[in-house]
């Protein structure tokens, strides 16, 4: 999908809490950056910190299938995220982490380090901080903010699309794509939402307040549009 954000004089109510939760490949990341950008609220990518987590355990010689030793090291990095929609930063001990914790390496071990109840513990004090530090509302984006870390958000919203447009949409929907190429996408995007579906800490889940918006059939300005409503209908309701 792309995206051309328009500035417009729209607001959210000044301490609107917004969740927004979904697997990889609906639209998630820039959604929540255009919400937020749109009505003047902050961002929090709380999968970046997961993904940060993951990073410093690996640049430690931490062994991530050992769920004992990732959990001891829960505590030790330092993360601090930015939440400036238009220029969202996150450093890892005072490091810029925003690249780094893009890499396949990372990609394949985030799920395993996530699943530890002590780094979710950890990170969701964290993003609950974030959340309530500031004056301005803010877009939460993850895949337990309704139900788990902001169960009390103003806003609910879970972002779905068939595996098939999220793993063209993962791949960056090249004319030229590679049929393996994509198939393997699909199947990487298809066994980590079961890992992180089936996780006994704060599982992937649709909150039972949460509004469910399919995007497999909407382009990102429509799914932007779509969440900037139900917010500004919460704000007049």
């Amino acid at each position: 999908m792309s995206v051309t954000v328009e500035t417009a004089a729209r607001t959210a109510p000044a301490a609107v809490i917004v969740g927004i939760d979904g697997p990889s490949g609906t639209g998630k990341s820039s959604t929540s950056k255009a919400v937020a950008a749109k009505l003047g609220l902050r961002y929090l990518d709380t999968g970046a910190q997961y993904r940060a987590i993951t990073w410093w355990m690996l640049n430690n010689g931490i062994d991530v299938r050992d769920a004992a030793a990732v959990a001891d090291a829960a505590g030790k990095p330092s993360l601090v995220s930015g939440t400036d929609p238009a220029a969202p930063t996150i450093t890892v001990d005072g490091q810029d982490a925003a690249g780094p914790i893009r890499t396949q390496e990372v990609t394949a071990a985030v799920s395993a380090v996530s699943a530890v109840p002590e780094v979710r513990a950890r990170l969701t004090e964290l993003q609950r901080g974030i959340a309530a530090d500031g004056p301005r509302g803010i877009v939460v984006e993850g895949r337990d903010i309704g139900t788990t870390v902001l169960p009390d958000a103003d806003v609910k919203i879970f972002l779905t699309a068939s595996a098939e447009a999220r793993a063209a949409r993962r791949s960056g929907e090249l004319s030229g794509k590679d049929r393996a190429d994509l198939a393997a996408t699909q199947a990487a995007l298809v066994k980590r939402d079961a890992a992180d579906s089936g996780r006994k800490t704060s599982p992937l889940a649709k909150a039972d307040d949460a509004v469910e918006v399919d995007t497999t059939e909407l382009t990102l300005n429509q799914v932007i549009e779509c969440v900037v409503t139900l917010i500004e209908e919460k704000r007049t309701a």
